[in-house]
């Protein structure tokens, strides 16, 4: 997801996703941890995802940047 659509989405559909990317992570580590990963980059890509997710909140909170028109 690129950082264009993240700023194209409210904030309310950014808390769903914030939530499903947490969930997903979660669920990334603990199978990394009992076993084999098919693909271990996919941790690296969801917290990168998250951290964007969770810049644009913290933007849009602190005022530096509004919501994008879509």
């Amino acid at each position: 997801m690129k950082i264009d659509e993240i700023r194209g989405k409210t904030d309310s559909e950014l808390g769903f996703e914030l939530k499903n990317l947490e969930k997903e992570l979660f669920g990334l580590r603990f199978k990394s941890a009992t076993e084999a990963s098919a693909n271990p980059s996919r941790i690296r890509e969801a917290r990168r995802k998250l951290a964007r997710i969770k810049t644009i909140l913290h933007e849009r909170a602190s005022k530096i940047r509004g919501q994008e028109p879509r």
